[in-house]
């Protein structure tokens, strides 16, 4: 009897052995960047899935309690995705950059702070906007009702430190209407700056809104008007160096999404 095969039976055995062959090879392909078996999750190159990974974020203070909500909601959306973030002054997370600490994301107060690494990162996008107010104790105890009052001497005044954006700002409006204010302390960032006036260590300081409303049961807000105030950009941007450029990519993105921009205009963020 003839072994040979026909070539229906041929076509039968080549399409086994290519169905034999994929199998491994689905297998390796649904491994995510740490080695990490991820068979029967959704694949990271489908239809508006974002790759799984470790993420590092390097975040401006004043979106310290903002981001631990933002992040919280983005790993439920995007299971097996974990986000660690870095919270310090721009200035601070520019040097961070510039060192080659290795991170995924960087999100500044300001578009300045953006620009001195635009050669470490992706092209920025604004996600969001801030203005300032003053904090005070709770109650106002001091009864500062505008920008002027601060140039009193009998109060301890806190500002944030002048190459911090928060800083800068501050600087910026109270220059604009030659306002002199002899700080008892500069802080390395406007959470510093908060903490001083919640602890009672001064009597008032400037702050972004979004600061105070997050410290709202132990400071009171002074509103500045928008004639006299300065408005804070939050730009954020992919770092070229991430070993997981498409999910820090995506994250960016998500930041600017319905849900993303609803989470940080509830914290009192305006729109970009």
């Amino acid at each position: 009897m003839s072994l040979a095969l026909t070539p229906a039976r041929r076509r039968t055995a080549a399409a086994v052995l290519t169905a034999a062959l994929l199998v491994p090879l689905a297998a390796c392909s649904s491994n995510d960047d740490t080695g990490k078996d991820t068979a029967g999750s959704t694949a990271s190159g489908s239809a508006g899935a974002a790759p799984k990974a470790d993420l590092t974020v390097l975040a401006a203070a004043s979106l310290t309690d903002v981001f631990k909500t933002a992040g919280a909601a983005y790993e439920k959306s995007h299971p097996g995705t974990k986000l660690t973030f870095s919270f310090a002054g721009s200035q601070e997370l520019v040097a961070q950059v510039s060192q080659g600490s290795p991170a995924d994301v960087l999100v500044t107060a300001d578009t300045k702070s953006m620009a001195k690494v635009k050669a470490d990162t992706g092209t920025p996008t604004v996600i969001a906007k801030n203005r300032l107010v003053i904090a005070t104790g709770k109650g106002n105890p001091f009864k500062v009702d505008e920008l002027k009052d601060l140039a009193d001497t009998r109060l301890k005044v806190v500002l944030a430190a002048p190459e911090v954006p928060a800083g800068k700002y501050s600087k910026k409006i109270l220059d604009a209407q030659k306002i002199t204010v002899k700080p008892v302390s500069q802080e390395p960032n406007v959470r510093a700056v908060l903490s001083k006036v919640e602890l009672g260590e001064a009597d008032a300081g400037l702050v972004y809104k979004t600061d105070a409303e997050s410290a709202e049961d132990k400071v009171d807000a002074v509103e500045i008007p928008d004639a006299q105030n300065a408005v804070a950009q939050y730009p954020a941007a992919t770092l070229k160096d991430s070993k997981n450029a498409e999910a820090a990519a995506a994250f960016v993105t998500w930041l600017s999404s319905p849900e993303g921009r609803k989470i940080l205009q509830d914290a009192g963020f305006q729109k970009p």
